[in-house]
């Protein structure tokens, strides 16, 4: 009932918009905004400059379809018993965009997954207002400021980093060169507000958060402390140096002193490409059955400072891209802090003046103490490439291997181990 409820809801509003076609039309460009095709390939924040004019209130329905072919292996020391898992298709995972220019400069943005691998209902991600010029309070007021600034408000996709920029966001994997995401994936959604100052390339942002994945104004009586307002940072260089060369450079942080529960490594709520990969036999057969798995959460429930660095140089045909991530934190139940560093790097060659076709590695490593002391690594290679058909339609094939170490002889990863290969096919619009 709920579901159909949010989805009746969905039908009448875009019904109310095409019925205000004497105020509203339909678009395929807005201003200030990041294509959801292959032309939003390496497009980090929405471009800051536009040649889209305002032509009254426009409308933009967009959306994203995906599927995957598993055929993926897994192992570990025998301790705890695997899942039983064998080549087969994954759960096609959709979403829905709506987009409206609501004046010169203003724009909302709202993304709904339609069906993901964790919640199986309609429901939305995240939404944010954009403002980029200030003429609804008059017509080119504080325009020279507005030449270098930028506000959103909302709860929505928190700017940290720039890995969130090139991850799989459900239904949407037309930007990952790859078919999973990091291991130590970053990304949550919370309400708050980010403003940018952008100058000759240089860029920089400050946020502010209040700390909650899940809202509520419900204050803590059971011991566990009540979350405080968090910090989201980022500095940055980027810059088409000239037609061969683009250079992009950022540094950002996110810190939070005292929480409920923090997420930025437990975001997700649609779940990872990597199907029930070290899971244990029976997992599968519970309400809630895993979703993260291949991904790593060092468990900083309370408090948590992450610091992440990431060049990106793209020549010509060739293109690099790079992580450096340093997690700090504890959960309630520990006196003292413990940290988690991660690293990646991504090498591609795109083919053609068109890039239609490109070819790949990535390395991504994460290592640190857990809560019981153990010293532990995971490590993931990924080769692969991947075929633009069109601008809108993406096909990618990849082998990934990763691998446990250090985990205690009764962890379910210990010496555990999952290999093998993947296909995704991606249509976004």
């Amino acid at each position: 009932m709920k579901r159909t409820t949010k989805f009746i809801a969905l039908i009448l509003a875009l019904g109310l918009f095409s019925a205000g076609s004497a105020f509203a039309q339909f678009t395929s460009e807005l201003q200030y905004y990041r294509y959801q095709d292959q032309r939003g390939l390496n497009v980090f924040e929405a471009p800051f400059q536009t040649n889209v004019q305002f032509n009254g209130v426009e409308f933009k329905v967009g959306g994203a379809n995906t599927l995957q072919f598993q055929g993926l292996e897994h192992s570990n020391s025998g301790a705890v018993q695997l899942l039983n898992i064998g080549p087969n298709f994954n759960l096609a995972t959709s979403n829905m965009d709506l987009d409206a220019a609501l004046g010169n400069g203003l724009r909302m943005h709202l993304r709904a997954y339609l069906t993901s691998r964790h919640h199986t209902e309609f429901y939305v991600k995240d939404g944010y207002f954009q403002v980029d010029r200030l003429d609804f309070i008059k017509e080119g007021f504080l325009s020279n400021v507005m030449d270098h600034v930028r506000l959103k408000v909302g709860h929505m996709e928190i700017n940290y980093g720039d890995n969130h920029f090139r991850r799989s966001d459900n239904g949407q994997p037309i930007f990952n060169p790859f078919v999973g995401n990091y291991i130590m994936d970053s990304f949550t959604t919370e309400v708050g507000g980010e403003a940018y100052y952008y100058n000759s390339g240089f860029l920089a942002m400050f946020g502010l958060t209040n700390g909650k994945l899940n809202q509520s104004v419900i204050e803590s009586s059971n011991g566990t402390p009540n979350t405080k307002p968090s910090i989201v940072g980022k500095l940055g260089f980027d810059s088409q140096i000239n037609p061969d060369l683009r250079f992009r450079l950022t540094g950002s942080i996110y810190t939070t002193k005292q929480s409920a529960s923090t997420y930025l490594y437990g975001g997700d709520r649609a779940g990872s490409r990597y199907y029930y990969v070290l899971e244990e036999l029976g997992s599968n057969t519970s309400d809630h059955p895993p979703f993260r798995s291949g991904r790593y959460d060092p468990g900083f429930r309370n408090e948590l400072t992450s610091f992440m660095i990431n060049p990106f140089v793209k020549y010509q045909g060739v293109e690099f891209y790079g992580v450096f991530e340093n997690a700090t934190g504890k959960a309630l139940s520990e006196n003292n802090t413990r940290t988690f560093n991660q690293y990646g790097a991504e090498l591609l060659y795109r083919f053609g003046t068109r890039e239609q076709l490109y070819v790949g590695s990535r390395y991504n490593m994460v290592k640190g103490e857990e809560q019981s002391g153990n010293n532990i690594d995971i490590t993931r290679i990924n080769v692969g490439g991947g075929w633009f058909l069109t601008q809108n339609i993406l096909a990618k094939a990849e082998y990934v291997n990763q691998k446990y170490n250090g985990f205690e002889n009764t962890s379910i990863y210990s010496d555990g181990r999952f290999h093998g290969f993947m296909l995704e096919a991606v249509i976004s619009f």
